[in-house]
């Protein structure tokens, strides 16, 4: 086949995406799930190895995207490889930038491709919510040292009549991860700043959140993820075939009903309108022209460019804005040009602000120097499958997702290009520019 050859916007070689697969993203349910992070990069891993014709030994490295990484599984990129089969001698490190970790991957790999380091590469993410870990509070984990120092048995009774029942309370470690040291805000409450800045309305929200719903089951039903998701088998026995977390009957009148979270009474985010907390892993394979032509490789897509942006923690929700905006000015295009745009969901008003803010003069003014606006986006050109709303946000997880969903929908369309994007806890983003072959 004949392949583009034009080098990538950002120089060197040209770095093609060949093919991918993900996990089924399950919902935390309150209690540690079926699978831990490398257990979920291997069930979406091993089916889309097998179906390659490249040996595995072929791969230069592995690069997968973790943020909550359990005690039991550091470096979980390196243990997935090992498990994976790809061989004791395959260099495999974890990337960390919270909800850009899985993206991260592709970039980081897209990089190695594109200077000329190496030829093939797996770049994945992997996230088990479920099991992130309890912490013991700091008044806890004080005493218990001290209780370690007592020397005799006296000084042990004495230190154990100080024993609080506080102490037996933990905390969710997730719950402190989704927090903004810098600024003190957790992720919903910087949503609540996106919502207020440019007047998103609960109700808006609210009938984003049920489109998400409405068209992650009319794809499921259709079997538009069939090559996509690959079903799980957990040590049980039980399969997993599909995102649990859509909400076919879901209705604004239903949303409606419940309350907000993080600014009652009249905050705009709530459970409904907001990612779902999930488990999930998804992969791809990224090669450059030389791979493709040796192994007999027939990629899909090519990356173009990339951009990855910075902003204030508070309004972190809005950096797709900024990177989607930066990437498409530099490349040339309208919004009109980008015919697919996957942004992560992490809440459905952080979306609609970015929207806004493309169609606002003193975002577009301040942010890319422009005396106009980018202009008015396409919603049915948004996210047409469903996003994290419906199918959840496995953290490490969800940028490399977006990308593999891109090229699968592009595809499925016959279209041409296409944008992903996410905003990052702690006031960053990541775009990649997608263009099929």
């Amino acid at each position: 086949m004949s392949l583009h050859t034009q080098a990538s916007t950002n120089g060197g070689r040209p770095v093609y995406i060949v093919d991918g697969a993900r996990t089924p993203f399950i919902k935390a349910r309150g209690k540690p799930g079926p699978f831990t992070p490398v257990d979920l990069a291997v069930q979406a891993g091993r089916p889309l190895l097998l179906r390659q014709p490249v040996a595995a030994e072929n791969f230069n490295r592995v690069i997968l995207g973790c943020v909550n990484v359990i005690a039991a599984e550091m470096n979980p990129a390196r243990i997935a490889a090992l498990r994976l089969g790809l061989g004791e001698t395959m260099p495999a490190f974890t990337m960390q930038i919270n909800c850009g970790s899985g993206m991260q991957s592709i970039e980081t790999a897209f990089r190695y491709i594109s200077e000329g380091n190496d030829d093939l590469i797996l770049a994945g993410g992997a996230e088990a919510l479920s099991h992130a870990p309890l912490i013991l509070q700091d008044d806890a984990t004080k005493w218990l040292a001290e209780l370690g120092q007592a020397r005799s048995l006296p000084d042990k009774l004495k230190h154990l009549l100080k024993l609080k029942p506080g102490y037996f309370k933990p905390e969710i470690s997730l719950k402190k991860g989704l927090t903004d040291p810098v600024v003190e805000l957790n992720m919903g409450q910087t949503a609540e700043v996106v919502a207020n800045l440019f007047n998103i309305s609960r109700a808006d929200a609210d009938a984003y959140a049920v489109r998400s719903h409405l068209r992650l089951a009319e794809a499921q039903k259709a079997g538009w993820l069939d090559n996509e998701v690959m079903p799980m088998v957990a040590s049980d026995g039980s399969v997993y075939t599909h995102d649990d977390g859509v909400r076919p009957d879901s209705s604004e009148e239903h949303l409606a009903k419940l309350k907000p979270v993080f600014e009652r009474p009249y905050g705009k985010v709530t459970a409904g309108n907001s990612s779902q907390i999930t488990d999930g892993a998804s992969w791809v394979i990224l090669a450059s022209e030389e791979a493709v032509k040796k192994h007999g490789l027939k990629p899909k897509a090519v990356i173009r460019d990339s951009e990855w942006s910075g902003l204030e923690p508070e309004i972190m929700g809005l950096g797709p804005a900024v990177s989607v905006g930066r990437l498409a000015l530099r490349n040339n295009m309208t919004l009109d040009d980008i015919e697919l745009l996957e942004l992560n969901e992490a809440f459905a008003a952080q979306v609609l602000g970015c929207l806004a803010a493309w169609n606002d003069k003193d975002f577009c003014h301040g942010v890319f120097g422009i005396d106009g606006v980018l202009g008015e986006f396409d919603r049915e050109r948004l996210n047409i499958d469903g996003g994290a709303i419906s199918l959840g946000h496995p953290v490490g997880t969800s940028g490399n997702r977006i990308v593999l969903h891109l090229v699968n929908a592009l595809e499925r369309k016959g279209l041409k290009r296409g944008i992903a994007t996410q905003c990052i806890g702690g006031g960053q983003a990541g775009a990649m520019l997608i263009e099929m072959l």
